[in-house]
């Protein structure tokens, strides 16, 4: 702006005022255009800088045929949700059925609980009483719980429907990061320019911490959950333990929000113990304790790798992101902790170097003063 604009500027604060109101009007009115696109255009920004290094991968295969590249890794995540989603459809699809076949032919057995059951602090009594009701006459114990079975019900469905349309974003979501793909090398130019302009000189050095948290975050949270389910899941269709599918996808949330799958995995070696062979109890039970700590192992490996700040702050900014935006806070609240963190530390680190500076050193010499 030039010195006679800001003149016009300061000698007119009701047009100045008018200008700016205009402009914020304007930017709220185009965010309020594309608002329903927010949440899947951030996902696939996400996902791209998630899926890049496996796309330089295809990309080298395939002699440098960029859209082909794009093209190829967005059918390849299309087929990664889609497969799973699948599934775990005809899993609950099939048990839904198979309990509802034997509620109504009265051939569901349900064993009586160990003894062992009523020694457990707090909850062991009055489980023990309702699975012993249950395992002689199970309307009775369904009937017994209703009043509490039905706020439940609405909240399952409810839940249900959240994750059909979760499933939906995710799909266009993943369509959206092929075309950041297919022009990688321009994004990142213009995410270059965007934070320069934002940071000064610092700005590329931002932009590539970004990059590399949204990574590792992708790495060692969602990747490390995804493993435990995984896992879990294999574990509970050797066992035999119903409805593996949904189990599986539970483990895979406590996962996210960092609960953990032990929540899912106790009571399925309890099952498992009450209703399969000794052998087939023990293995399991053992699967089950390496599947439960196995994010003990994996996230100080993975969480934080390529990213010069602690992993606390990582973990503390996913985290927290998460509690106050969704699953989508895990990488907006890792990358604004750890620009945040990065920011506080040079910070301190300036004003270390000018305490740390003799007093005169940066005074300038006399004039006319000599060296002699």
């Amino acid at each position: 702006m030039s010195e006679a604009s800001e003149k016009v500027l300061y000698a007119n604060p009701l047009e100045t005022t008018i200008r700016i109101g205009i402009v914020l009007l304007l930017a709220a009115w185009c965010f309020q255009i594309i608002q329903p696109f927010v949440v899947p255009i951030v996902w696939g920004v996400i996902i791209a800088i998630a899926v890049y290094p496996v796309f330089l991968w295809v990309l080298k295969l395939l002699s440098g045929r960029r859209k082909l590249a794009a093209a190829l890794v967005t059918i390849l995540g299309l087929l990664f949700l889609i497969t799973p989603t699948v599934m775990l459809s005809d899993t609950l699809v099939g048990t839904v059925r198979y309990l509802a076949a034997t509620v109504q032919e009265g051939t569901l057995s349900i064993p009586p609980p160990p003894d062992s059951v009523a020694a457990w602090p707090l909850i062991g009594k009055p489980l023990h009483k309702f699975w012993s009701l249950a395992s002689v006459n199970l309307e009775a114990a369904l009937v017994e719980i209703g009043p509490q079975l039905k706020p439940f019900t609405g909240w399952l469905l409810g839940a249900v429907a959240g994750t059909g349309l979760s499933i939906l974003i995710f799909i266009v979501s993943i369509v959206i990061s092929g075309f950041f793909l297919a022009t990688a090398e321009s994004g990142y130019r213009a995410a270059q320019a965007v934070f320069t302009r934002l940071a000064g000189d610092r700005g590329p050095e931002f932009a590539k911490l970004a990059e590399t948290t949204v990574r590792s975050v992708a790495r060692g949270i969602l990747g490390v959950a995804f493993i435990q389910s995984l896992l879990a899941g294999i574990g509970f269709m050797a066992a035999g333990v119903p409805g593996a599918g949904f189990w599986a996808v539970l483990c895979l949330l406590l996962s996210v929000i960092q609960i953990g799958p032990t929540l899912v995995l106790v009571p399925s070696v309890i099952y498992v113990f009450s209703t399969g062979d000794t052998l087939t109890a023990v293995v399991f039970t053992v699967w089950s304790i390496f599947v439960g700590v196995l994010d003990n192992i994996l996230k100080p490996i993975l969480l934080g790798r390529g990213v010069n700040v602690p992993m606390a702050v990582i973990f503390i900014g996913a985290i927290g992101g998460f509690l106050s935006m969704g699953i989508i806070g895990l990488f907006v609240g890792s990358i604004v902790l750890v620009l945040g963190y990065t920011l506080f530390m040079a910070w301190l680190k300036q004003g270390r170097q000018a305490s740390e500076q003799p007093i005169g050193a940066a005074a300038d010499s006399p004039p006319g003063a000599s060296n002699t």
